[in-house]
């Protein structure tokens, strides 16, 4: 008995202490919180904008937050204790998405963490949510594109959740843009081309430049290029897309609930 007052007493004393590493929910509300500074006032600004505008449409509540260090947590357990912490996304729909940023620092790896509501867990399932960490943000941060990385992850999360296409059409585009052609591959790929049609041009036989039509080649060489710096298709947009606006802020969380899902990495 002795002993369970005592765990008793002691997990009200830790709570308090555990709770001051989690900053409290921005007042005034907003979906954008860039404790980092990684973000300039501008994009701060468009973000959110088309944040809200989402979350008005949908009543989808995606929220962004850039911190400089996660006190010793790891990514995924620090985003499900913020989002549950904030109430991201509704009340009985758990229809809220955090994006987690903390950006590389000379003593910090940097991290990224997409963490899932209830509700969305399945338009958003972990194996997306990793590719959206691994293919949008981590080669845009790796630029220190902080701006571009967290637009192209937010993009992709709004047409996923919004069903404009399905987590395995995702998937398959970005598997199957992520090829056998790639960096260096594609480098020589082309200089080969380039090579065989001017020799082909010049002899006009017995090469490849020459065999096969010149829009075959550079269709194969598309194939094998498109995805750059993260994005895929035309499903992502670049840095600096922000778009859509509407009146009016964003009214505050709506007391969502996180179970676990979703998917991180760091560089």
């Amino acid at each position: 008995m002795k002993q369970f007052i005592f765990l008793f007493l002691f997990s009200l004393f830790i709570q308090p202490v555990f709770s001051q590493d989690f900053p409290e929910p921005p007042s005034p509300p907003r979906l954008v919180n860039d404790f980092a500074g990684v973000l300039d006032a501008t994009a701060k600004e468009q973000l959110e904008s088309k944040l809200v505008t989402f979350a008005r449409e949908t009543s989808t509540q995606i929220a962004v937050v850039t911190i400089t260090d996660l006190g010793g947590y790891d990514a995924g357990d620090y985003a499900f204790r913020l989002a549950q912490k904030w109430g991201i996304g509704q009340k009985g729909e758990s229809n809220g998405i955090l994006v987690l940023v903390q950006p590389k620092s000379r003593t910090l790896r940097g991290q990224a963490f997409v963490a899932t509501g209830y509700g969305l867990e399945g338009a958003v399932p972990d194996a997306a949510a990793n590719r959206i960490v691994n293919n949008e943000m981590i080669p845009r941060f790796k630029q220190n594109d902080y701006t571009g990385g967290i637009n192209a992850a937010v993009d992709v999360l709004m047409e996923l959740t919004r069903g404009e296409y399905t987590a395995e059409g995702y998937l398959a585009q970005t598997e199957k843009q992520g090829g056998v052609f790639g960096g260096i591959g594609v480098i020589i790929f082309m200089t080969i081309v380039f090579y065989l049609v001017a020799r082909g041009q010049k002899g006009r036989h017995n090469s490849l430049g020459h065999n096969l039509p010149f829009w075959m080649l550079m269709s194969m060489l598309g194939s094998g290029s498109s995805r750059h710096g993260g994005s895929w298709g035309s499903f992502s947009s670049g840095s600096g897309s922000f778009g859509g606006s509407g009146g009016g802020g964003f009214g505050g969380f709506g007391g969502g609930s996180f179970g676990g899902g979703g998917a991180g990495g760091s560089w």
